[in-house]
């Protein structure tokens, strides 16, 4: 149910209009991009422009930003905080198709309704400097990026499998594959396809992908999910000659069970299947290939309950005990994995242990437990060797490296450190999205785009609709992809595939500020000023390729000699997820809260201070409607206070001292809580000092100096910024609430006086003793002994020991 309000109460909707509409014309948010002599870039990802609108997860994540950013600025800092549109993509796409509407006539009207539900939040947003990814002005320069990586080297065009949604009709990276199905689509099962693509060779950045996180400043938890992915591995190369020719090498982290390798398995598209495979196995061969090439990459890799597979009638020869070994098919096994082979040991791995009991393969023990019984697949590295030869007794990590350099010796092993992370494929078979910017000609092969003719625009055309062919939308135009060759003038055609959205949002963060040239993506005296960014707060679903691929980006473009940072994003914290009264939000659940309806109901500053009051920002709580009300009552209380205010206290006068020290605890706890996101203990610290101020020594109650009141406005304006910017005014300022400085606290005044110290006896609570605070131990037990309670149950006992925890307890061990 809705707050209701008197005729003196406070008004959200009629109060919060007026303050937006003040700070458009005073243009209050709007930065002084080149003039700022503080610059602190307050980055938030920018959304996608969904048809719903925005949700209560976009909320959440802006309205902490915001209150970050808006913190920063009472810190005296100028705060830059800019927003824009992720617009491109299969998203928008995808919705287009399903009512019918072209999506370039889709996103205007999306993108009006986010921007002005992003108004109605009270964002400290610049408006100024909006980007859209779907505006020719900011594709021209992904466009433009596209050109810089193809020049350097790090775009390169190769035929590759990829996964491949029959519904969506294009590829799909792995992280979109669930269970082998598209994300998309739960219903629709996701085949393999083997399309020429453009790939950005973003593997050739791994090590640095992966030591730079060392030193940035981000949620362990993102700095996490990255180093997974990127996956290093240190192993190494080991060759297993085919006694008929050739040699099939395979990459593992554990040479010290290599005695144990009893078969090998291939990928079916491993090129030595051909030649392995005997006469008499070609038929189940040749069929467990067409199988496997119907499956998606990520089913794959994980693999089902039950393993698949087909011996090929061909044998390779051990490089440690000389013995051949059976030669193997199964489709959990990826070319572009490793090397697409790798040596079995089911004695100590469980995947080849269920392969080779299911079908009946030889299983060797040759790691024993250091300690305790020995039992099948034993996979630790915490043992050691047996039917080993020369390695017996061997620990297992001295084993790698022992016999690591025995086969090297003998040019059958080679050390190796290898990657998950693949290079990024950015081609996709669809229309919304920015055109690849290269051209192809009979006599002078792949042509980029000169830059003088970007951008290449996005024709307007109704049949949009991808097909099964795998080939783009636009391929259906030959008025479009007709073009004469740049460089000898001949015929030629353009590339009709678009590029990926991730390419988009991975430089968004450099345009904001530069927004302003139509001759440069990105100025270099304002982006030196401006970057990297200070402090970037979004998902952790984003944690893996949004952020993997801007560092990539702003490390090419450092590289290029075009910025001098190499890392984008000095500070990121994940924030937590919001669920609806215990569950996961979803529209079949009928669960899902839209903000419009809250913020109608009770503004936009009740609804910001309850998100923030729902659990620690970087966690996330748990929504509840009745969670409200508390909110409003505790704005009420406060907008009672400024009412009651007579101004300044006179001169002389002597403030309570408990609501003096209370402030000053305030401030220190805000201040702190603050600066490290703990949002809903600020908030619960302004509530604190409200019911001291109300419920304290008469002077403070009737009649709160404006002494009292000033400091705990600023301090709930980030929070709370349409109803501070009111109550700041009706307290007699003139200026803005955000152009004054942030409260500083007085050491000495927030300290207490007196403490309530807990004393235990055994364990048990028997006493609470008030103390000054910052006694010793010796005190402390003093103090604790002289208490009568504490006799009394003491009874004559002797103190063994005492535990003192500084101003919280003392247990007494009789």
């Amino acid at each position: 149910m809705a707050a209701s309000h008197s005729n003196d109460s406070y008004h959200p909707a009629v109060i919060e209009a007026k303050w937006r509409q003040r700070w458009d014309e005073r243009r209050t948010n709007a930065t002084d991009i080149e003039g700022a002599g503080k610059p602190f870039y307050n980055l938030m990802m920018f959304p996608y422009p969904s048809a719903e609108g925005l949700h209560v997860g976009n909320a959440f994540a802006f309205v902490g930003a915001d209150i970050y950013g808006r913190f920063q600025r009472l810190q005296g800092l100028d705060v830059f905080e800019p927003m824009g549109f992720d617009a491109f993509g299969i998203h928008s796409e995808n919705y287009a198709i399903k009512v019918n509407t072209h999506p370039a006539r889709l996103i205007p009207a999306n993108i009006e309704r986010f921007r002005e539900q992003l108004r109605r939040l009270g964002l400290m947003l610049d408006w100024d400097h909006e980007v859209s990814t779907t505006d020719p002005r900011y594709y021209k320069w992904t466009q433009w990026i596209f050109l810089q990586l193809y020049q350097a080297g790090l775009a390169v065009k190769k035929k590759a499998p990829v996964n491949w949604c029959p519904e969506c009709k294009t590829v799909l990276a792995n992280e979109q594959v669930i269970d082998g199905f598209c994300e998309r689509h739960p219903g629709v099962a996701v085949i393999q396809k083997f399309l020429e693509q453009w790939f950005f060779t973003i593997t050739k950045y791994t090590e640095r992908l992966l030591n730079n996180l060392e030193k940035l400043d981000w949620s362990e938890s993102t700095r996490l999910l990255q180093r997974n992915w990127i996956g290093r591995s240190q192993g190494a190369e080991l060759d297993f000659v085919v006694p008929t020719g050739g040699t099939i090498t395979v990459f593992t982290t554990r040479p010290d069970t290599v005695f144990g390798a009893t078969f090998l398995v291939l990928a079916p598209e491993h090129p030595m299947v051909e030649q392995v495979t005997g006469a008499e196995r070609r038929p189940d061969v040749n069929a467990y290939r067409r199988h496997a090439a119907d499956m998606d990459i990520v089913s794959r890799r994980k693999g089902g309950k039950e393993k698949t597979g087909v011996f090929t009638g061909g044998y390779a020869r051990n490089p440690a005990t000389g013995e051949n070994i059976p030669i193997w098919i199964a489709d959990y096994v990826l070319m572009e994995y490793g090397t697409g082979a790798i040596m079995a040991v089911p004695g100590h791995d469980e995947r080849d242990f269920e392969f080779a009991t299911q079908f009946g393969l030889e299983i060797r023990e040759v790691v024993k437990p250091v300690a305790g019984p020995s039992s099948l697949p034993f996979v630790s590295y915490d043992g050691v060797l047996v039917n080993s030869g020369q390695f017996d007794g061997l620990h297992c990590r001295e084993a790698i490296e022992k016999i690591t350099a025995w086969l090297a010796e003998n040019k059958l092993a080679v050390p190796r450190l290898q990657y998950r992370l693949h290079d990024w494929c950015i081609s996709r078979q669809r229309y919304w999205g920015p055109p690849i910017p290269m051209i192809y000609c009979d006599a002078c092969g792949a042509v980029p785009v000169p830059e003088k003719d970007l951008p290449v625009l996005l024709p307007l055309i109704e049949d949009f609709r991808p097909d099964d062919s795998g080939v783009s939308p636009l391929a259906r135009h030959q008025e479009w992809y007709r073009v004469p060759c740049p460089q000898c003038g001949k015929a030629a055609r353009r590339e009709t595939d678009v590029s990926d959205t991730f390419l988009d949002s991975a430089w968004y963060f450099l345009r904001y500020p530069s927004t302003s040239f139509d001759d440069r993506p990105f100025d270099q005296k304002i982006t030196k000023k401006w970057l990297p960014v200070r402090s970037y707060i979004g998902g952790n679903e984003h944690a893996v390729l949004h952020l993997m691929y801007a560092r990539f980006i702003t490390m090419v473009l450092h590289d290029l000699k075009l910025i001098d940072f190499e890392e984008p994003f000095t500070r990121f914290r994940a924030h937590g997820t919001i669920v609806k009264d215990g569950a996961k939000m979803s529209k079949s659940r009928g669960n899902v809260v839209i903000p419009d309806e809250f913020i109608a109901d009770w503004g936009a500053d009740t609804f910001r201070m309850y998100l923030m009051f729902l659990g620690p920002y970087q966690e996330g709580g748990d929504f509840q409607d009745s969670g409200m009300a508390g909110i409003s009552r505790f704005l009420d209380k406060v907008w009672a206070l400024v009412r009651a205010t007579r101004g300044a206290a006179p001169p002389g006068a002597q403030l309570p001292t408990r609501v003096v020290r209370k402030l000053h605890q305030t401030i220190r706890k805000v201040t702190d809580d603050m600066a490290e996101l703990h949002y809903n203990t600020a908030i619960a610290a302004l509530m604190e000092y409200i019911n001291v101020v109300r419920g304290g020594e008469q002077a403070a109650i009737a009649s709160p100096p404006a002494e009292l009141l000033d400091p705990l406005i600023v301090l709930l304006a980030p929070f709370a910024p349409h109803f501070a910017e009111e109550c700041w005014e009706r307290l007699g300022h003139h200026e803005s609430v955000f152009d004054v400085a942030w409260p500083d606290y007085d050491e000495a005044l927030a300290r207490e006086d007196e403490i309530a110290l807990v004393v235990q006896i055994n364990g048990k609570v028997r006493a609470r003793i008030m103390v000054p605070p910052g006694l010793s131990q010796e005190q402390a037990v003093e103090r604790a002994l002289a208490d009568g309670a504490v006799q009394k149950f003491l009874d004559g006992g002797r103190i063994k020991k005492a535990v003192y925890v500084p101003d919280r307890l003392v247990n007494l061990v009789v």
